[in-house]
């Protein structure tokens, strides 16, 4: 079955639509940078996350259009987003939240072949063992960056995992090419967040860096201390009322057994109090 051919400017009408579609639809858009991903990686990355979240690549100028359009069309209003149209850029949409998208994208990178200029995101060791690279001209090479090495078997064997270039350096190109001969992929590339627009706020990638675990010990801090509060100041609540009752009725307890006034839940501790008080009394006139 043929396809019919469109002409350009169709073929900008039809994504510009397309465009209009997914943001309409979808209560969290986002503009994500793609720069240095490639066309394998972004498939991969696609149908990895297909279920949950989607994404279309176009040009800035449609993705601008789109969102002019969207707000005559529909009354949704994305403008505060076309401030970061620059660069190459991917429209993400989706109903989760703006940091539930943010922290799939970041945990769902892909690693990537390291190229001369990159900056190093991490360590990058070369591991022991066996290269399977034949000694030449490139010994000189593990000698320069200190890599201890020995020739076994006709190949080149490292014999201590080996830090080449520290987080944050640059990579140089024989590094790179180094890298490349053993298959090691230092990099990590994937779908980088510039802005989210979500129910009317608009959240830049700073604002949605938040360490989980961290923000889950200071929720259950600050609930623990508004409940001690509450208790505190007898302030009822569903979560506060059984610790103020406990409180009282061990108060009321308290104040029945140091004034001696009987009750079911009292009078044991009072025989008890003036036993022992009697048995002081006794040893202090014994000892007279």
């Amino acid at each position: 079955m043929a396809f019919p051919i469109l002409k350009p400017i169709e073929r900008k009408r039809k994504l510009i639509n397309e465009l209009i579609e997914m943001m309409s639809k979808h209560k969290t858009i986002a503009l994500a940078d793609i720069t240095g991903l490639r066309a394998l990686q972004f498939q991969r990355l696609r149908g990895k996350l297909r279920e949950i979240i989607q994404i279309k690549v176009a040009k800035n100028s449609l993705i601008r259009k789109a969102i002019e359009e969207l707000k005559e069309k529909r009354g949704i209003d994305l403008s505060p987003l076309k401030s970061f149209l620059e660069g190459q850029t991917a429209v993400v949409v989706s109903n989760l939240n703006p940091f539930e998208v943010y922290n799939i994208l970041e945990k769902n990178k892909v690693s990537a072949k390291a190229k001369p200029g990159d900056r190093a995101i991490k360590d990058i060791v070369l591991p022991a063992g066996n290269t399977g690279l034949t000694p030449g001209p490139i010994l000189s090479l593990f000698k320069k960056f200190k890599v201890p090495i020995k020739i076994e078997e006709g190949s080149i064997h490292v014999t201590k995992d080996t830090v080449v270039i520290k987080a944050g350096e640059v990579i140089p190109a024989e590094i790179a090419d180094l890298l490349g001969k053993l298959g090691i992929e230092p990099m990590e590339v994937g779908l980088r967040i510039k802005a989210v627009y979500s129910e009317g706020l608009v959240y830049k990638a700073d604002d949605l860096k938040i360490n989980v675990e961290d923000y889950k010990r200071k929720l259950v801090d600050a609930a623990s201390r508004a409940l001690s509060l509450a208790v505190s100041s007898v302030f009822i609540t569903s979560e506060s009322a059984p610790y103020i009752i406990a409180k009282a009725a061990m108060e009321a307890k308290s104040l029945a057994i140091n004034a001696c006034y009987p009750t079911s839940e009292s009078i044991s501790y009072i025989l008890a109090k003036a036993h022992a008080q009697a048995m002081a009394l006794s040893n202090i006139v014994n000892i007279q």
